[in-house]
């Protein structure tokens, strides 16, 4: 097939440029006519169809790189379009599969994911709803390899990945367990699963994946985007060598905690309005050492999301925590594995507690924190019951008066979470993909799933 290349596959800069070609193309306008005639089906297929007909190899899935002479690995990804035209990652970037069996027996350097992702070339093409996979834009294309810092981050959570399956909890891995390099499930159906070691229970098959904030700050890199809007929490590679984020966040809050919030402000030299939306917002980044205009980097690439929690004097939080509220119209098409709601809880959240004491709040306590295999499960029994719900229609119970009375689980149907209104008032509505079977109505109130202020306290707080 040599013959036929229009680059050399053992000269790098000869791979590269030859990819820079691509740039502003689609599909249709660079392949070989019989792309017409492609047959690849799956979620994958824009990087198999540009595999097989621009660079001329057939799609596989070995543990090399695909240039393997220059230890080169392509990666295809979606892009979408902000309004003010930056481009941003519409995914998650999957990487190989994860041998359970195999990682457990190897150091990061000699790994299957280093030797296959430790040089990438990326190709992102613009998705656009509608079109045909052929006429999708390919806007950037460079290589990537990983700056120092971030390598640091990278090898700790690659330990996490395999030290979880070393212990045979390959089938409890989550992508909150880890900050840059997460463990993704990867399959046609949730029946795709593998053997692990130290354990006779199967776990779902999973890949290596950059998180999609991650991938943001790479798209960001590669098209020159902006990169000073963040401020850093980790200055140099010796300090990422040493410590965990975790590690540093704990370590910079450590002085304020029993101190009012009076207290920190002054001790930081601060003037924040507290009636502003983004006041605790404001007030943890002064705490890190991050400047107000500025978003925290690390944060921003682990995708991690921070709670302020405020806590009556008997440890109970103030309120349930919110999630975006679901749209009817989309729950009913989703599968659990894909699911808005599973994908918000398999993040790794910052959780800062705030206590009431003599009518001022005190700090109390800062815990990283990601939701446990168990209570996932319990979580996906709300979700599914929702499904239900919404799918059948059956969504009020009853109407007393002007209340409407929902079948929608509530607390006392599940430990961990429940479902209510998150609306500004009744009339803040989404569209039924199913007619309500008692009131006839085609559209309903906005409702989201919230974690319950008991969970929070007994999970969370106490734990």
């Amino acid at each position: 097939m040599d013959k036929k290349l229009l680059y050399n596959p053992k000269d790098k800069k000869s791979v590269i440029d030859y990819a820079k070609l691509l740039k502003e193309k689609t599909l249709r306008q660079i392949c070989d006519p019989h792309i017409l005639e492609h047959n690849y089906l799956g979620k994958g297929n824009f990087g198999q169809i540009l595999e097989k007909f621009y660079f001329g190899y057939e799609p596989n899935s070995k543990s090399e790189p695909d240039f393997i002479e220059i230890g080169v690995e392509l990666k295809t990804s979606p892009l979408k379009q902000l309004k003010n035209n930056e481009y941003r990652s519409k995914e998650r970037l999957v990487l190989n599969i994860i041998n359970y069996l195999d990682v457990v027996n190897q150091q990061f350097e000699n790994s299957d994911f280093w030797k296959k992702n430790s040089n990438i070339l990326l190709i992102f093409y613009l998705h656009q709803a509608g079109y045909d996979i052929l006429d999708y834009l390919i806007k950037l294309v460079d290589e990537w390899n990983f700056p120092s810092t971030d390598l640091e981050i990278i090898k700790k959570d690659w330990e996490l990945i395999k030290q979880k399956v070393a212990d045979g909890k390959a089938h409890e891995l989550s992508e909150g367990d880890t900050f840059y390099l997460g463990a993704c499930t990867k399959g046609a159906n949730a029946n795709s699963i593998r053997k692990q070691p130290n354990s006779d229970i199967h776990a779902k098959q999973r890949a290596y994946s950059l998180k999609q904030g991650y991938v943001n700050h790479i798209i960001a890199s590669i098209s020159n985007g902006t990169t000073g809007i963040y401020g850093k929490l980790i200055p140099t590679v010796a300090v990422a060598k040493e410590l965990t984020i975790n590690q540093i966040v704990i370590s910079k809050f450590q002085p304020y905690i029993g101190k009012t919030i009076e207290q920190i402000l002054k001790a930081n030299s601060i003037v924040l309005n507290k009636k502003a939306k983004n006041f605790y917002a404001n007030l943890t980044k002064a705490i890190l050492g991050i400047e107000l205009e500025k978003e925290i980097e690390e944060f921003e690439k682990a995708e991690i999301i921070v709670k302020t929690v405020r806590l009556k004097e008997n440890n109970l939080p103030k309120e349930d925590i919110s999630f975006p509220n679901f749209k009817y119209e989309e729950i009913v098409n989703e599968e659990w594995d894909d699911s808005n709601f599973k994908d918000i809880l398999e993040h790794k959240f910052l959780f800062v507690f705030l206590q009431y004491e003599n009518q001022q709040l005190i700090l109390r306590k800062v815990k990283f924190w990601n939701m446990p295999f168990t209570d996932i499960l319990e979580a996906e029994k709300v979700w599914t019951k929702t499904k239900d719900i919404v799918t059948k229609g059956y969504i009020v119970r009853e109407i007393k008066g002007t209340i409407r009375y929902t079948n929608f689980p509530n607390k006392s149907f599940n430990s961990v979470s429940h479902v209510r209104p998150h609306a500004s008032n009744a009339a803040d509505t989404y569209p039924l993909p199913t007619i309500d079977k008692l009131t006839k109505a085609k559209e309903y109130t906005k409702h989201c799933f919230w974690l319950n202020n008991t969970y929070v306290r007994d999970e969370i707080f106490l734990k």
